[in-house]
């Protein structure tokens, strides 16, 4: 078994919620006993969802998987908002959605399809001088975060409950669902954090095909090694 992880295997893994990524990474690191292990594209611990993992010599795979497109299933919660844009930090402002109409919303929408320019959360996992910037956030400082431009191949509306909307969005590397979720809160005239999100897809691989850490390590058992199928 050791040989089969050194030679190199692509897991599909289903990251549970409040688990972050290097959780799962370590749960199957020693649930596995893989020496050389890592992850394509960091999942935040309230997100769940598709976590490409590369063991031994398929680890030099990681950056390629990595600017692979993304698809994403979104809940974004209208006229309420916090600092990390999710429900890491308690609701900090309050705006009315009482104009905000269901062709408003098709309307904005379209305007985040494309080449967008956007800021990443201060609570995010960029670094600042060396720092994580959602250390600083979490002392009280205002990381001074530049803008990036990402593309945002496709945002589909799934469902409109007000005040919370569903979204599925396709996008490439580096675009951040939470300060999606805050600028078109903004462009409706109001404010919003993002209650949901689960990564569905990365390049050709989808969440469809994984498995949970701990349904993954038991079905590596050698009793179950004929059911590895998340093993590409």
């Amino acid at each position: 078994m050791e040989d089969f992880f050194a030679n190199g295997q692509i897991l599909l893994i289903d990251k549970p919620l409040t688990w972050t990524s290097f959780d799962a990474v370590k749960k199957l690191k020693f649930g596995l006993k893989v020496k050389k292990i890592g992850h394509a594209g960091t999942l935040d611990p309230l997100a769940t969802g598709l976590l490409v993992i590369c063991t031994g010599k398929f680890t030099k795979k990681i950056e390629e998987i990595q600017n692979g497109e993304k698809e994403y299933v979104c809940k974004m919660f209208l006229g309420k908002s916090t600092a990390s844009f999710d429900l890491e930090t308690p609701i900090d402002k309050e705006m009315p959605i009482d104009h905000i109409t269901e062709s408003i919303i098709y309307e904005k929408v379209k305007n985040f399809i494309g080449e967008i320019s956007q800021i990443p959360p201060a609570h995010s996992a960029i670094r600042i001088n060396g720092e994580r910037a959602y250390k600083l956030a979490r002392k009280g400082l205002e990381p001074e975060i530049k803008s990036r431009l990402v593309t945002v191949k496709s945002i589909v509306i799934n469902k409109i409950a007000l005040p919370e909307l569903e979204l599925t969005i396709t996008c490439s590397k580096g675009t951040y669902i939470r300060s999606l979720v805050r600028d078109l809160g903004t462009a409706l005239g109001s404010c919003a954090y993002m209650s949901y999100l689960r990564r569905t897809k990365i390049g050709p691989y989808t969440v469809e095909e994984a498995l949970t850490p701990e349904l993954y390590i038991q079905k590596m058992k050698p009793e179950h090694t004929e059911d590895a199928s998340p093993i590409l």
